[in-house]
Formats: C-alpha cells, structure tokens, sequence
C-alpha cells in the first residue's frame, strides 16, 4: 500500500508496466494501476492527467532505457569505426533482450505504438543523434570520407532496421542474425571509409 502522498511518477509507471504485463492494453485500466499501489485513481490522474499520457510515458520510459547504453557508446573514447559497429550491435543486444526477455511485454508495447507515435519519432530521432556524433567524429578523424552527417546517419539506421526494428523481431532469434548484421555492416563500412 502506497500512501497518495509519497507517490512517484516513477512508482506509478513501474505499476503500469506490471499491469499492461498482466492484463494487455486492451484490457488495463488506470483503475487497475492505482489498485496495485493501494491508492485511489484519482492519485494517479495528479501525476499522469489521462490514460493516454500514462501509456505514452510507460512507452517513452521502455525506448529510453536502450539510450544509455548507446549514449555510452556514443561518447566513449575510441576510434569511431570501432564505436559505430559497437553501438550498432549493442542496439540490436538491447532490442532482442527486450523482446525475447519479456515477450509479454513486448506486445504490449508493439501495441501502444500506434498511440505513441511522437514518443516513438522522438526515440528514433535521438537514435539517429547518436549515430551521427559517432560519424562526424569520424569524419573529422579523417577515418570516414566527408558526408552529410544528418544523411548519413540516417541512411546507416534504416540500413539495419533488420536488427532494431520490432517488426523484424520474429528474426532476432535466428542463430544466423548476428552474421547477417556483420554482413550489413562491412557494407555500410565499405560506404564510409575515407579513401586515403
């Protein structure tokens, strides 16, 4: 039992995850999430003023534990062919755990989507950043050939949709997906290399 008056955000999110994981979207209610904290709804509505924004900060706070890890990547000392492949393949690490580890919960989240579009716009944005500081780094290392970074950046990103998409995440499975990703990559590779 939660008291109303030390209630979290973040309590009340971690409530929801565990209810959209319990019941699916279709079914779990805001009602539901205060019964499991022991509070009245109402309770929640003071954090979250609707369902809808209640299930967009459940889908932004899931996206947005795959951006440490990469932002980590991202800033880490290095030469920038050897970040980019690494935050290329943590990404697809991440997405896989999240849909392998937690399949309940992964449909759940594969339908909010559709209600969540700018959260997801707003992930796939800051996805994109990441590649792109990598790459100018790159560029201004004189390891990948000048480009437009914001192109380029975005161009490596669908290029391996295949391994961070979930609508491809029936392959992550296949034993073979982690050479399929190395094949994509000597690709993209291939593309950026400066040609000195």
């Amino acid at each position: 039992m939660t008291s109303d008056n030390a209630l979290t955000p973040e309590q009340i999110l971690s409530a929801a995850e565990d209810v959209l994981r319990r019941f699916g979207p279709a079914k779990a209610t805001v009602v539901d999430v205060a019964r499991t904290l022991g509070v009245s709804h109402g309770s929640v509505y003071r954090h979250f003023p609707s369902k809808a924004a209640l299930r967009d900060a459940v889908t932004r706070r899931w996206l947005d534990q795959t951006h440490s890890s990469l932002e980590l990547v991202t800033v880490e000392p290095g030469p920038a062919v050897e970040r980019l492949h690494r935050w290329l393949v943590t990404l697809f690490a991440a997405k896989k755990r999240k849909a392998l580890d937690d399949p309940e919960l992964f449909a759940t989240y594969m339908a909010l989507i559709p209600e969540t579009g700018s959260t997801v716009d707003a992930h796939i944005e800051t996805l994109i950043a990441q590649i792109g500081r990598i790459i100018q780094d790159g560029v201004e290392a004189g390891d990948f050939r000048p480009t437009d970074i914001g192109t380029t950046a975005r161009a490596v990103f669908e290029a391996t949709a295949h391994f961070h998409d979930p609508a491809y995440a029936v392959e992550w499975n296949d034993p073979t997906a982690p050479d399929r990703l190395e094949a994509v990559w000597a690709l993209l590779l291939g593309g950026l290399l400066s040609k000195r």
